[in-house]
């Protein structure tokens, strides 16, 4: 019983929505608030990014690799050619868009290696702030780290069950999750962000007509 596809599924599902959880919590703002308190200002701002994504790649990694042990490998689809060729090429599309979005976010800082440098260096003048993008990728949709990732992975030319349950899990997980980044957005931007928002779409570049 334990060991049917519909369980399997539903454990997988279990376990991606508890590291979701643990992953929101993480980026709290009062997560964040205990740990200034607790290691410093200065300290905070150098060193919170980088444990924040270790923390993350940690906790997700067993998760990932139980995807083909877990998920049921059975087939969906799987294009051929010319199809083969286009499913490729729109991934390829995607993955040049990620690469260019973390490009113009400045990589080192989303990853936290520029603050952990800044703090090392002995936190000496301006701490490094997040820049507010609105040009290239970004005045197609609010998150195109979200967007080519996800075209990326739903152009996939092999579809397995356990791969589209994932993806289905990942979609969800970064729809929810810019609801709640683009709260602290408009919290921290403010009428500029806002306007942002009535400008360009959230997670795929399609306009509402109103």
């Amino acid at each position: 019983m334990t060991n049917t596809p519909t369980f399997n599924i539903l454990l997988f599902t279990l376990l991606f929505v508890s590291w979701a959880v643990l992953h929101t919590l993480a980026a709290a703002v009062g997560l964040k608030r205990l740990f200034r308190r607790w290691v410093g200002e200065a300290a905070y701002a150098g060193w919170y990014r980088l444990l924040y994504n270790l923390f993350a790649l940690v906790t997700f990694l067993p998760i990932y690799l139980l995807i083909p042990v877990v998920l049921p490998q059975t087939v969906v689809w799987s294009w051929s050619r010319p199809y083969l060729y286009l499913a490729s090429l729109l991934q390829l599309i995607g993955l040049a868009g990620l690469i260019y979005s973390l490009w113009l976010t400045d990589v080192w800082e989303f990853l936290g290696i520029r603050q952990v440098l800044w703090y090392m260096a002995g936190a000496k003048g301006e701490m490094p702030q997040p820049r507010f993008i609105t040009s290239g990728p970004y005045s197609l949709v609010r998150h195109p780290l979200y967007f080519f990732t996800l075209v990326v992975l739903w152009f996939n030319p092999v579809m397995t069950v356990g791969s589209a349950v994932f993806y289905t899990a990942v979609t969800l997980y970064f729809w929810l999750g810019s609801i709640y980044e683009e709260r602290k957005l408009a919290a921290g931007y403010g009428a500029e962000y806002q306007a942002y928002q009535r400008r360009v779409p959230r997670l795929f570049p399609i306009k509402r007509p109103f």
